[in-house]
């Protein structure tokens, strides 16, 4: 026997208007020649760190003639790209820890105790962020070298914690807001203390704006130069971008070895854009929809 096949047409679908179809097809055009745009020069630095300094300057940037090899990157990390990369460590992981807890303390306390002036008091952390870090850059420098800190990692990471925290406690501080008063009253129910409702109840629930948050502040804080550059001196004490910086010649540079650094450098920052890539948009999507 025959069997008889029956096509299911869907009622809801629709044609689309031609209008929306010639914006998308103009979207889709816009963005992939965005993508190319970004694309061409991270793959020009590539190149440029598999060739030779001597094959550049006979044949030219976007020759090959010469070969490609991984010896500028085995020259750049022997010759001290690691410190540079672990002194950015140093420098990034205490930092963004510090502001994580203090933004998550400072925006529990906000947004559920009774505090005079809360919203001015964030609105004045707030402003911190809309000056210009080039306008504070002396008067960090003054200060570091007064309290005796100058030239060492501390004063970098006490300058990302002052000048991040208003944006870190006002991202935490609406989130905060947000989460059902309910949530706090059970918990104080059930005989939970401040510290054991901020540590048990709310960091779980604030896991991703703190992922969005890590991810941000990672790859401000590991990229930052004018910090570092003001308060670093010593050659042993700089990050990645003072330490690409020094690489960089007065009448010649070798362009081989400052791509091969580059991409050395950038590769912490994507492989934590990657492991929290998930808990990043989530982040970033929250409290879009009710």
């Amino acid at each position: 026997m025959k069997t008889q096949e029956y096509v299911i047409r869907n009622p809801r679908k629709k044609l689309v208007p031609i209008t929306t179809q010639v914006i998308r097809g103009f979207l889709v055009l816009l963005l992939s020649f965005l993508s190319v745009a970004w694309i061409l020069p991270v793959l020009a630095t590539l190149l440029t760190a598999l060739r030779s300094f001597d094959s550049i300057l006979t044949d030219g940037f976007l020759s090959i003639a010469g070969g490609l090899s991984f010896d500028n990157f085995v020259r750049v990390w022997n010759g001290g790209a690691y410190t540079y990369i672990l002194n950015s460590f140093a420098i990034t992981i205490p930092s963004l820890v510090a502001l994580l807890i203090l933004a998550s303390m400072a925006g529990f306390i906000l947004s559920r105790f009774e505090i005079p002036f809360a919203r001015g008091i964030l609105l004045v952390m707030l402003a911190g962020n809309l000056l210009p870090q080039q306008i504070l850059l002396i008067p960090y420098n003054r200060m570091a070298e007064n309290l005796g800190i100058f030239d060492t990692h501390l004063a970098v990471i006490l300058a990302h914690v002052g000048f991040q925290m208003g944006f870190f406690t006002f991202i935490t501080y609406n989130f905060i807001r947000q989460l059902p008063t309910e949530i706090f009253e059970a918990a104080r129910i059930d005989g939970c203390g401040l510290w054991k409702m901020f540590y048990s109840v709310l960091l779980p629930v604030l896991r991703p704006p703190l992922a969005a948050l890590a991810t941000l502040g990672f790859a401000w804080i590991y990229n930052d130069l004018l910090f570092a550059l003001a308060l670093i001196r010593t050659q042993d004490n700089m990050p990645v971008t003072v330490g690409l910086l020094s690489l960089q010649g007065q009448f010649v540079s070798d362009y081989t070895a400052l791509s091969a650094s580059a991409l050395l450098s950038a590769i912490p920052t994507v492989i934590l854009f990657i492991v929290l890539q998930r808990q990043f948009v989530s982040g970033l999507t929250v409290g879009s929809v009710k």
